[in-house]
């Protein structure tokens, strides 16, 4: 009597998404306006090339967190959507003029600024940052700036160049925890984050600083909490917690879902180590309701 052999798969199945992770699908009048902007002005924002949950919502109140530099990036994170390869050129010096047109035709008074990694570049593309900052200064009367920058490989010099132009807020994301580093953020180390937070935090203390994580790509609860200890300790005043929700099957998969109450419960952390403001919740991103988060410390 022949015995039949039964292949089992060893995929690990597909971790279900709660019903407080539903986000809508992008659409309406003012999607599609900023949409038609964005393409007819050559500009790329996080929220498209990250494919970021949120956008629905925030190009249908009018926001939208700029992305310079071109839209490839030199590194390549395992979490993240943003196209990667070798970019061609150097920079655009015409693109903080289009990005301050944009934000002056969007009706904006706090525009966050972000942009790829150019490893490629003299000072990793900071001095396009600082023209983005005075441009934005010039064209609108008031203008609040929040820059989110990558680490420049640690170069102080690149540093120096952004905080000179300065930003209302300086925010560099942490993104996890340092055991993940290796396939969460290759080509970045943990340290060399803390030291950019710390560095200009001493060179500057009246900019706040500000950082970011993601929670769900396989770190522990302790592991967030020493985090987020770290970043009270370099100075940090605003820190944003948020749920990794991978974008597409080329990223690292999602290992498991926070619950409400877990994100509270690293809010309260955060704020016995002294951080100022700790949004954390499932949907909350870095540049999510950033003007919000400045004018919890004071800074509208």
């Amino acid at each position: 009597m022949g015995v039949e052999l039964v292949q089992i798969a060893t995929t690990p199945p597909r971790v279900p998404r709660p019903e407080w992770l539903k986000v809508r699908v992008p659409g309406g009048e003012n999607y599609s306006e900023l949409k038609r902007l964005m393409r007819g002005l050559r500009l790329h924002t996080v929220c498209e090339s990250a494919r970021c949950p949120n956008v629905a919502e925030c190009w249908s109140h009018r926001t939208a967190t700029f992305m310079i530099l071109g839209e490839l990036c030199t590194r390549r994170c395992g979490f993240c959507a943003v196209p990667k390869g070798k970019p061609r050129g150097g920079l655009d010096w015409t693109e903080p003029e289009r990005v301050a047109e944009a934000a002056k035709e969007m009706g904006l008074n706090y525009v966050v600024v972000t942009s790829v990694d150019r490893d490629d570049l003299p000072h990793g593309g900071s001095r396009l940052f600082a023209k983005t900052i005075e441009a934005l200064r010039r064209r609108i009367a008031g203008c609040k700036v929040e820059v989110l920058i990558p680490d420049f490989r640690g170069s102080e010099a690149a540093l120096d160049i952004v905080v000179s132009a300065r930003p209302d807020v300086l925010n560099h994301n942490i993104e996890t925890v340092p055991r993940l580093y290796g396939v969460a953020r290759r080509g970045s180390r943990y340290e060399r984050s803390l030291e950019l937070l710390r560095r200009s935090h001493q060179i500057a203390p009246e900019i706040p600083t500000k950082s970011g994580l993601m929670v769900g790509l396989g770190e522990t609860f302790e592991e967030i909490v020493e985090v987020l200890g770290d970043l009270a300790q370099v100075g940090v005043e605003i820190v944003t917690i948020g749920q990794y929700l991978r974008p597409s099957g080329d990223q690292l998969p999602v290992a498991r879902f926070y619950t409400p109450e877990e994100f509270l419960a690293l809010q309260q952390q955060g704020r016995r180590w002294g951080i100022r403001h700790v949004e954390s919740g499932p949907l909350v991103r870095s540049s999510y309701h950033a003007h919000e988060q400045a004018s919890a410390i004071g800074q509208m």
